[in-house]
């Protein structure tokens, strides 16, 4: 199996439980944050819904310098526009993946604030580090939600809301 192939496969797997995730977003809470330095529910969310693109990104360029691209969080105004949000992202990432050779995951990409570098590794591992992310925001946002008493879905198996446990 291609590499190219491996994070596909990774991509689609994340994305179901992404998926299960996300639909539990619900519209009336989405200002509400646990702590003053937290994000809002709708911004944690939004972000994890955003991530799929760094896949098309890192596959289409060769660095991302914060002074140079101030960060804009698209707005979703609801629980539908964050899935909508969330399936265009994924299907823009597959799209480039698909496309890409193991060949365009050596080269490195580099993550910087104008002349500070956070990271330079290869484009495949930056891709890597996006997946890690999206479980990253998600499990943050599995303590938001728990926090409000909304059932949390499965991850890799059941979780303590499942009623089989």
């Amino acid at each position: 199996m291609s590499m190219i192939q491996m994070l596909l496969k990774e991509m689609e797997l994340e994305a179901k439980t992404t998926r299960k995730m996300l639909e539990r977003v619900p519209d009336d809470k989405f200002e509400w944050k646990p702590h003053e330095k937290s994000m809002t529910l709708q911004r944690l969310a939004t972000h994890i819904a955003e991530l799929p693109t760094w896949v098309s990104m890192v596959l289409m360029t060769d660095e991302l310098d914060f002074a140079k691209n101030a960060y804009k969080p698209f707005n979703v105004k609801n629980s539908k526009e964050l899935m909508d949000h969330f399936e265009k992202s994924l299907s823009d990432g597959k799209a480039h993946l698909t496309k890409a050779t193991d060949e365009q995951l050596l080269p490195n990409w580099t993550l910087r604030n104008g002349d500070e570098i956070f990271s330079t590794t290869s484009k495949g591992e930056v891709i890597r580090m996006a997946y890690c992310q999206i479980v990253h925001h998600r499990a943050q946002l599995g303590v938001f939600l728990r926090l409000l008493d909304i059932l949390i879905p499965g991850s890799y198996g059941p979780s303590a809301d499942d009623p089989r446990m």
